[in-house]
């Protein structure tokens, strides 16, 4: 697989980065690694932080010059999108003004949240000399896997693709979880690579792994070892209807892969990673379409369950985990 640059830093900031949009968390990671590496080349540079929306010219002015604690100074500018006219101007004649002369002794960092405002900016400060450097916005799964990868190899380590897909899974909605959760795992494990048994230990607590869980035995047809752990998940105060999501999600997959091979539909209009289709094609052996019906709507019938007083919800969940057990193949 090839690694793509995004999450690379770069080694000597210019005199003025542009750090723009994508994702928040890859967007401040970029520049504390620009700040570290201001910091490393300028070890008595005095950091200053300014917002955009608030400063002036003159406090621009005022930063990027020297002062009586150091010759030099470390700028981090936030919200460059909301910047004024003046302060616009001073920063295109900074840009233009560092890359003639050779006595600049500041560094300017900038962050813009990225979109269509402050967008003429952006362009006049990098045809003036900025550095420009787009963050990733991380929304798609393979994207996120890929996060995940990358920040491994930062630590010089490795993790199983199952695993990947594992945390991806549980925390890929939130990227700095799950940037912790790489470290965290790091850290406290010396194996290599970290294995799907090892990621699962730090997120048992978590519902959806849990739910994955369970799906994961009753699709395999484990249904007695998935009703226990279903069981124990509530006695534990996992609520039923968050096991139902991972089951349903899990089936979903399955219909998605099983629509691609017959060719109903194409894996864009899938709309799934490759990942997913993978795992869930390897799952696909015993299955038909009808059978995947009837456990849809148990499915749905514990979902009504959970989001009503009719009925027992975690009764309507063993019902549909036996279903899923044997493919749909087994009523009750």
């Amino acid at each position: 697989m090839v690694r793509s640059q995004e999450h690379s830093t770069q080694t000597v900031p210019a005199p003025l980065t542009l750090v723009v949009g994508g994702d928040p968390f890859l967007n401040n990671q970029r520049i504390r690694d620009l700040r570290h590496a201001a910091a490393q080349i300028r070890p008595d540079a005095e950091i200053v932080e300014l917002d955009a929306a608030q400063c002036d010219a003159y406090a621009f002015d005022e930063a990027v010059g020297p002062s009586l604690l150091s010759d030099s100074t470390i700028v981090i500018l936030s919200n460059v999108e909301h910047a004024d006219d003046k302060l616009a101007q001073t920063l295109q004649q900074y840009c233009k003004h560092s890359k003639t002369s050779q006595d600049i002794g500041s560094v300017v960092i900038a962050q813009h949240e990225g979109g269509q405002k402050g967008k003429r900016l952006l362009d006049a400060l990098t045809r003036a000399g900025a550095d420009r450097q787009n963050i990733p916005d991380l929304k798609k799964f393979d994207a996120k896997i890929n996060f995940v990868y990358s920040t491994f190899e930062r630590k010089h380590r490795r993790i199983e693709p199952m695993a990947a897909q594992q945390l991806v899974n549980v925390l890929g909605d939130d990227t700095g979880q799950l940037a912790a959760m790489c470290e965290q795992l790091c850290f406290d494990f010396d194996e290599n690579p970290i294995t799907l048994n090892t990621a699962n230990t730090y997120l048992t607590a978590d519902p959806q792994v849990t739910g994955f869980a369970v799906a994961d035995k009753a699709v395999e047809g484990r249904t007695a070892d998935a009703i226990v752990a279903m069981r124990a998940a509530v006695t534990q105060g996992i609520v039923p209807i968050a096991l139902i999501g991972a089951l349903a999600l899990k089936l979903r997959m399955l219909a998605k892969a099983a629509a691609i091979q017959s060719g109903s539909i194409s894996q864009a209009e899938a709309k799934a990673s490759p990942w997913q289709i993978r795992a869930a094609s390897r799952q696909l052996s015993g299955w038909t379409s009808a059978g995947l019906g009837r456990c849809i709507e148990a499915l749905a019938a514990a979902d009504e369950s959970s989001k009503s007083s009719r009925g027992d919800p975690v009764y309507a969940l063993e019902i549909a985990i036996e279903l899923i057990g044997t493919k749909g193949r087994l009523g009750r």
